[in-house]
């Protein structure tokens, strides 16, 4: 009578992990977390990403809108398409062998997001109303309330301090002039990097069912691990 030693069992068993991990590793990038790459500047300094640098990887939780509303001063991924102008074109693979990489990378959420997906922070919420400039800040009445309240963002990398309200742009907006109301089911986004960011001012509000999910800790690189908490603007 032999007995069997299982030499070699575990390179039998390893095409089965690996298409198990796989399964698993699409499961959760479907419904739960999903990693996306920052491929421009228009969050700096809170995310880093532009051409030719190493753009910070976040974890986005595609739950948590599902359980409760947004909030002003989140970190939102959503999609773009049709209404959003690309910041940073994304470059076409060169042969199959990239485009193959590509699509399996971005199946396992690993890889670069298309040029319809975005990142911002929410301002303005639906029956908000939000304008600029009223001493350099950007002013938010919230539904309900008759009083504007500056934001004061140390966040901000750079604030260009575009004006923005209901009457029109720069000049036509005057001392008082009504802010833009944010529709119903709609969120008005901007990006921390004012002067890079292509965001609500330019393109109006987003679709909330358009949304993604909450952008929560930066991942990669190591030396910039951190938590995307609501800042204390917003509390």
């Amino acid at each position: 009578m032999s007995i069997a030693t299982g030499k070699g069992k575990g390179w039998h068993e390893l095409p089965v992990l690996v298409v198990v991990a796989l399964v698993l590793a699409v499961l959760v990038k479907t419904f739960l977390v999903q990693a996306f790459f920052i491929p421009s500047g228009s969050m700096e300094q809170t995310l880093h990403g532009c051409p030719g640098c190493r753009g910070d990887r976040v974890l986005v939780n595609k739950v948590l809108y599902k359980v409760r509303d947004i909030r002003r001063g989140e970190i939102v991924v959503f999609n773009g398409v049709d209404s959003f102008d690309t910041e940073v074109p994304a470059p076409a693979p060169a042969n199959g062998v990239q485009r193959a990489i590509r699509g399996f990378t971005r199946l396992v959420g690993l890889g670069a997001p298309g040029e319809k997906d975005y990142i911002k922070r929410v301002i303005g919420l639906p029956g908000d109303r939000v304008a600029c400039c009223s001493d350099g800040h950007v002013t938010v009445q919230a539904k309900g309330s008759r009083t504007a309240v500056e934001l004061h963002e140390p966040y901000l990398y750079e604030d260009d301090r575009q004006v923005f309200c209901a009457a029109g742009t720069d000049a036509q907006c005057g001392p008082g002039a009504p802010g833009v109301l944010v529709p119903a089911g709609r969120l008005w986004v901007m990006g921390d990097h004012r002067g890079a960011s292509s965001d609500s001012r330019a393109n109006g509000t987003i679709p909330i069912d358009r949304v993604i999910g909450r952008a929560f800790v930066v991942v990669w690189p190591f030396n910039r691990v951190k938590t995307l908490p609501v800042p204390s603007t917003f509390r």
